[in-house]
């Protein structure tokens, strides 16, 4: 299709999913010839991490009432000297003053993205003030159109994964000081509550009675990571569950790991069950949101339901207990991943195209 304008807007602050997944569609959209610009709020990690790659990024701060009408005036001046072809929201904030803005500057598409597993409180900034969504997951699409949303003018855009070149040695065990032997259970995840930590921990206790058994925590967050440590440290399993904070290195930690486990309570998507399989890791995961979009259970991994502690250690026992089988479903992740587009940039691209020259089209005068 012909090079878009595109505008993306972002209300957070933070660095998460959401806006990695925002970084990472701007870089291949550019990379494919489209012009891409940010608007972010000032003190945003986005909009730093955007900069440093070259991209032009509108900062303004976007809360209370006196910034919003600051801020639409702004952006309405943007979107129409810009001549955007397409703005693209992905907070309920931002949704609400980029999008006014594009609706007074005449911007010919606006796009709402939906990254959230929860259902929508009301369609006001999915079909009140964008022309169209997109969704992460089918799951996620699935709540929206149950709240009333028309099918047609949603779709589900997979968020897409680096694939880096295999490591042919993990650094991890040594770090640590695991033995090149034992049988390792890893996790990345950003700690929060409902990402599911202490579960995994509570399935594994018994398990980590072996001597031969370790789980691997990756990932940082205040107070859940205090809490789990503490956790640990009541359980008595110092030694046994290894915590390393952020790392920088995921392609080197889950090369350390044998099998993944997320024990999930909500996830929009779960692209880091992607990134094991990639890496030819199988996956235990829970069925909920759009992780069983992610996974194929049986093949690539295993499904258990959410908050069950022992269909969780069964699951982990199976796969702990033959290591043919975590084998053969490491290699089937990595090929179901590696071989299809589904979580590929390119495959981004193609469907992000698509989504909008179907509804310019479809909007043309």
């Amino acid at each position: 299709m012909k090079p878009l304008r595109i505008l993306h807007s972002e209300a957070a602050t933070g660095f998460g999913g959401q806006e990695n997944r925002i970084f990472k569609e701007m870089c291949a959209m550019r990379a494919h010839g489209h012009h891409m610009e940010a608007a972010c709020q000032p003190h945003a990690r986005l909009a730093r991490r955007l900069a440093d790659e070259g991209f032009t990024v509108h900062t303004m701060p976007m809360d209370g009432p006196r910034n919003y009408f600051r801020g639409v005036l702004r952006l309405r001046r943007i979107l129409k000297d810009g001549r955007f072809d397409v703005l693209n929201t992905h907070s309920r904030r931002d949704t609400m003053l980029a999008g006014v803005a594009a609706r007074l500057a005449g911007t010919p598409l606006i796009v709402r993205t939906r990254h959230l597993a929860v259902r929508p409180g009301s369609l006001v900034s999915y079909t009140g003030v964008p022309h169209c969504v997109t969704t992460v997951s089918e799951h996620v699409r699935r709540l929206l159109l149950e709240h009333g949303a028309p099918p047609e003018r949603v779709a589900t855009v997979y968020s897409p994964i680096p694939l880096p070149d295999p490591v042919e040695h993990s650094t991890l065990r040594a770090e640590l000081g695991l033995p090149t032997d034992a049988v390792v259970v890893g996790c990345v995840s950003v700690m929060r509550e409902k990402k599911g930590h202490r579960a995994l921990i509570d399935a594994m206790a018994g398990l980590l009675a072996r001597p031969d058994v370790f789980l691997v925590l990756v990932g940082d967050g205040s107070p859940t990571l205090e809490n789990l440590r503490a956790h640990v440290r009541a359980l008595g399993l110092d030694g046994k569950i290894l915590f390393t904070g952020r790392r920088a290195d995921i392609p080197n930690v889950l090369a350390g790991f044998d099998l993944f486990a997320l024990a999930t309570e909500q996830e929009a998507s779960g692209t880091v069950f992607v990134e094991a399989a990639a890496a030819g890791l199988p996956v235990i995961g829970t069925d909920v949101g759009g992780v069983s979009e992610m996974l194929r259970d049986g093949e690539t991994g295993l499904l258990v339901p959410p908050r069950d502690t022992a269909a969780l250690t069964a699951a982990l026992t199976a796969l702990i207990d033959d290591p043919a089988r975590r084998r053969a479903m490491g290699l089937a992740g990595m090929r179901a991943v590696r071989e299809g587009d589904r979580f590929t940039l390119d495959g981004l691209v193609r469907r992000t195209e698509q989504c909008y020259g179907r509804w310019l089209e479809e909007r043309a005068p």
